[in-house]
């Protein structure tokens, strides 16, 4: 389970996002909003990417306090992930899977799955805006994460990876248990999902649909 309490994040005095109190169970879920309503904040600072007031527990572990533990367990990957031009996706990857303790020959099976083994040993300045969303989406389920969050998924990639990202999540949340938050400000073309719950970002706070 996901817990967050009396969370508070401000951008030099501006409040862009409160939450007094919100449980989120195990299961797949769609994270709603439209662009700026603050669903990329509550991403990374769930993944403990920024700094904010409060307290964020998955499965009791603190993202502030359990903090290897806690990334260990929880994945992200970004709407528009931004990489140094001049490394390959797979010194990116080899470098994430090494940190998230990948175990062996997962990195090439998924690269293999997205069709990313066929460019990522070019530098990232070459890649397209969909080339360089598939390395983001790939590093979101190495190791063995128990949380994996999809900030706008579909966006840029080709119709063959949009299903591709469908059996992936499908598989690891029915094969290994996986939860899932999947944010999107247009309506899902994952509907064949077991989405659980809605939440709405909006208005600087979230609310379950």
């Amino acid at each position: 389970m996901l817990s967050i309490k009396n969370f508070l994040k401000s951008y030099n005095n501006h409040k862009i996002l409160e939450i007094e109190t919100l449980q989120i169970p195990e299961g797949i879920h769609w994270i709603k909003g439209i662009n700026g309503s603050g669903k990329s904040t509550l991403f990374r600072s769930i993944a403990g990417i920024l700094p904010f007031e409060g307290e964020i527990l998955f499965n009791n572990l603190n993202s502030k306090k359990d903090i290897v533990a806690y990334r260990l367990a929880v994945n992200l990957s970004e709407a528009e992930p931004l990489y140094p031009d001049y490394l390959s996706g797979y010194d990116l990857l080899k470098f994430i899977a090494d940190a998230k303790k990948s175990p062996d020959g997962q990195l090439n099976q998924l690269a293999e799955k997205l069709g990313i083994d066929q460019y990522w040993k070019s530098p990232i300045g070459t890649y397209s805006s969909g080339m360089q969303k598939k390395i983001s989406l790939l590093s979101a389920f190495l190791g063995k994460p128990a949380l994996i969050m999809l900030d706008e998924p579909l966006i840029t990639i080709d119709d063959k990876s949009v299903q591709t990202m469908y059996e992936l999540v499908k598989d690891y949340h029915e094969t290994q248990g996986v939860s899932f938050l999947l944010s999107s400000h247009q309506d899902f073309r994952f509907e064949r999902l077991a989405i659980k719950n809605i939440y709405l970002v909006q208005n600087q706070a979230v609310t379950q649909l």
